[in-house]
């Protein structure tokens, strides 16, 4: 007699909510999915590692530092990549044996090698010197992707989407799961393709600045994160096409504008689903 199959049960843990700005109570953008006790990373801002180590003492098992072996780069800002160097060498101190896979846009395989050639003298002490290391924990597999399928286990399906943030190539990434469908925007102005790729998903991760606050920058500031980034009003709108199960806010430009201001601006807007992500939350 054939044993029924139990559907995975995937975890969202948002182990960094932040931006550029140096909020302690923020590490830099990071997000794990994680299914059937197998972690996904979406970018690696400051923080990440010692995050997922804080995530883990919080019960997320999946989360063992060893276990972070899979990573997806929206794009190549420094708030969201900032812990490359801490996801390639603490985990591989604190034994994965491993390589890195990473999944990113062009430019990723260079800055991967630049990394790894900074630290050479790092991994070279610990290989030859008395600390006990493997050889292969530290090594990385960094994939330029396109928009569309990018990965594919047991477990998820990645699909990568173009996204607005400047001149250079920016993705969101769509993961489909056995029990759900979560949509990360990564920073973005507002995107049709991004409306198409989240209609109708259980749960959307996106990016926003509060309306009210952009008011207080200075004039250059105001016109780069109204090109570059999306606004509550504008995210109200989207998330009013696409319908989500739940919003979930992240990368909160707030400029000293509280959480709750700011969902008022999207409550004012839009009436599903929302909440104000913070670090170590777990959906």
């Amino acid at each position: 007699m054939s044993t029924p199959s139990i559907p995975l049960c995937s975890q969202i843990v948002l182990l960094g909510t932040g931006t550029p700005n140096a909020d302690p109570e923020r590490s830099g953008p990071s997000v794990a999915i994680v299914v059937d006790g197998e972690p996904y990373l979406v970018d690696f801002g400051p923080g990440v590692v010692r995050r997922a180590a804080a995530a883990y003492a919080l019960g997320i098992k999946g989360l063992d530092v060893k276990k972070l072996t899979r990573a997806f780069v929206t794009h190549l800002h420094s708030d969201h990549t900032a812990g490359y160097p801490d996801l390639i060498l603490t985990p591989w101190v604190l034994e994965r044996a491993v390589p890195l896979q990473v999944y990113g846009p062009p430019g990723i395989e260079a800055m991967t090698t630049q990394i790894l050639a900074a630290y050479h003298q790092d991994v070279r002490e610990r290989l030859d010197g008395l600390e006990p290391a493997n050889d292969s924990g530290y090594l990385v597999e960094a994939y330029e992707i396109q928009a569309g399928l990018v990965y594919r286990d047991r477990c998820v399906s990645v699909k990568a989407f173009p996204v607005e943030h400047g001149s250079w190539q920016a993705f969101g990434f769509k993961f489909t799961t056995p029990d759900r469908t979560i949509v990360i925007s990564g920073d973005t102005a507002p995107n049709a393709v991004l409306v198409e790729q989240a209609r109708g998903c259980d749960v959307l991760i996106h990016e926003v600045y509060s309306v009210a606050g952009l008011q207080t920058r200075p004039p250059d500031w105001q016109r780069y994160h109204a090109h570059m980034h999306t606004s509550a009003h504008e995210l109200a709108q989207i998330a009013s096409q696409v319908q989500p199960g739940l919003l979930i806010l992240y990368h909160q430009l707030l400029w000293d504008v509280s959480e709750e201001a700011l969902l008022a601006e999207m409550t004012s807007c839009y009436d599903g689903p929302v909440i104000s992500g913070r670090d170590l939350d777990v959906y």
